[in-house]
């Protein structure tokens, strides 16, 4: 376990880096929090990570042309055309 991340309501769990930046990524207003004992950097890294993932990226039937249902990354590039 690497990091600890929070929904807006405080709701927090505990995670690896991977999964952890899958599932903030999935989060409207989630943060990230690194473990005591974890490498340097954790929190950055999962952060920089959820920036490029899609949300729910384990629903692979949906479509995904809402900016709802895109990447932040993605919704960033989209605005600045």
């Amino acid at each position: 376990m690497a990091v600890t991340i929070l929904d807006a309501s405080n709701a927090g769990v505990l995670g690896c880096e991977h999964h952890g930046a899958r599932l903030l990524a999935s989060l409207d207003g989630g943060r990230v929090y690194p473990l005591p004992d974890a490498p340097s950097g954790a929190a950055i890294r999962v952060y920089r990570a959820a920036d490029g993932i899609r949300p729910f990226p384990w629903n692979t039937t949906a479509p995904r042309v809402r900016a709802d249902q895109l990447s932040r990354a993605e919704v960033r590039a989209a605005r600045s055309m």
